[in-house]
């Protein structure tokens, strides 16, 4: 459960702010995109290998 302390007389806007941040950082969203579709352990390896490599080619290009 996400609290969310308020100051006396403080905007809503910024009171939904926080909150929004907070929720974030809990990552619900991203896992629950995660669930709605099955993704093939071979599929996920793959793309994980892929990541890989594009971080290592960023890395060379910086050197």
């Amino acid at each position: 459960m996400i609290v969310v302390p308020l100051k006396e007389g403080e905007n809503i806007e910024k009171a939904l702010k926080k909150f929004k941040r907070k929720f974030e950082k809990t990552g619900i969203v991203k896992e629950l995109r995660s669930r709605q579709a099955f993704e093939k352990p071979s599929v996920e390896k793959r793309k994980q290998q892929m990541h890989a490599v594009y971080v290592q080619h960023l890395q060379e290009a910086e050197e």
